[in-house]
C-alpha cells in the first residue's frame, strides 16, 4: 500500500513552520542607548564683584561653545546664585564637579565633597582643583604678556605669583609648585605672595625684590577679578597682570579635569 498518510503528514509538517512563523509576531528590537554623559558642574567661590561674575559667565560660555554636547552648569559656594546645593538638587544622574579653585584647601577638601554627598540622587565625582598645572603657567604667562611684561636681557626680572592664600599647608605647597612651573615657563625667578592668608604678602615680596635690585612683576593667580586681584595689583610692582579668567588654557584645563572624572562614573569617552 502506498504510504499516503505519511506523505500527507510530511507535506503538512513542511508547510507548518512557515504558517507558524507568519502567525507569530516578530520580537521587538532592543535599542541600546548610550549612557548619559555626565553633566559638568563648575564650582565657583562666589564674589560680590560684578566683574567676577561676568568673567565666570564668559568661562561658562566658552566651555559650552567648546563642548556643545555637554550639560554645563555653574554653582557657587556662596555670595552668588545659583548656590551649589541648588544646582545639584536640579540634577538627577551623573555629574563631574570641577572646582574653580587653584589649590587644595578647605573648600576643595570639605565643602565641595559635602555638597555632593548631600545630593544622593546625583552620581558624582569631584575633580581635583585646577592648580598646580602647566596650563595655568601658560595662562599666567599670557596675562603677563598682555600687561606689557617682557623679560629683559639684564637678568633683573622676577615675578610674584599673587595668590589668595590658605591656612591649609597643602595650599601653600600647591602655590609653590605653580610658582616653579611658571618660572620654568618664563625663565625668571617666581616667588609666591599672598593677599589674605599666609605669608609673605604680595606687597612685602614686591618690596623685597625691589630692594634687591630686581624688577618685579605681579602675576594674578586668581580665577576672576575681585578684591584680591585689586590688592595684588596695588602692591607696587611696575607691571601687574590680570587674573586667569576665561583664558583658552583655563578652558582646556577644566575639560581635562572633567575627562579625568568621567571614567569613574561611566565607561564612555569624554
Amino acid at each position: 500500500m502506498t504510504p499516503i498518510p505519511t506523505l500527507v503528514a510530511a507535506s503538512t509538517a513542511s508547510a507548518a513552520p512557515a504558517a507558524v512563523r507568519a502567525a507569530v509576531p516578530p520580537r521587538p528590537v532592543r535599542v541600546l542607548h548610550a549612557a548619559r554623559r555626565p553633566a559638568l558642574v563648575l564650582v565657583a567661590h562666589g564674589s560680590r564683584d560684578p566683574a567676577a561674575g561676568a568673567e565666570i559667565a564668559r568661562l561658562v560660555d566658552r566651555l559650552r561653545a567648546a563642548r556643545p554636547e555637554l550639560d554645563v552648569r555653574l554653582g557657587h559656594l556662596g555670595l552668588n546664585a545659583p548656590l551649589l546645593p541648588d544646582v545639584l538638587d536640579s540634577l538627577g544622574g551623573p555629574a563631574v564637579l570641577v572646582p574653580l579653585l587653584l589649590s587644595r584647601g578647605h573648600h576643595a577638601k570639605v565643602d565641595v565633597p559635602a555638597a555632593l554627598a548631600a545630593a544622593p540622587q546625583v552620581t558624582g565625582a569631584v575633580a581635583a582643583p585646577l592648580g598646580p598645572h602647566p596650563l595655568l603657567a601658560e595662562a599666567l604667562a599670557a596675562r603677563l604678556a598682555e600687561a606689557g611684561w617682557r623679560r629683559g636681557a639684564d637678568g633683573r626680572d622676577a615675578v610674584v605669583l599673587a595668590a589668595s592664600g590658605s591656612r591649609d599647608p597643602a595650599a601653600a605647597l600647591d602655590t609653590a609648585e605653580q610658582a616653579r612651573l611658571l618660572a620654568l615657563r618664563l625663565g625668571v625667578p617666581v616667588h609666591p605672595g599672598y593677599v589674605a592668608a599666609g605669608g609673605p604678602s604680595v606687597a612685602e615680596t614686591v618690596a623685597r625684590l625691589s630692594a634687591e635690585g630686581r624688577r618685579p612683576a605681579v602675576a594674578g593667580y586668581f580665577t576672576a577679578p575681585g578684591d584680591f586681584a585689586r590688592l595684588a595689583a596695588a602692591a607696587g610692582a611696575p607691571v601687574a597682570a590680570a587674573p586667569l579668567g576665561a583664558h583658552d588654557a583655563v578652558v582646556r584645563l577644566v575639560l581635562d579635569r572633567y575627562r579625568a572624572g568621567v571614567p569613574g562614573l561611566l565607561p564612555i569617552a569624554a
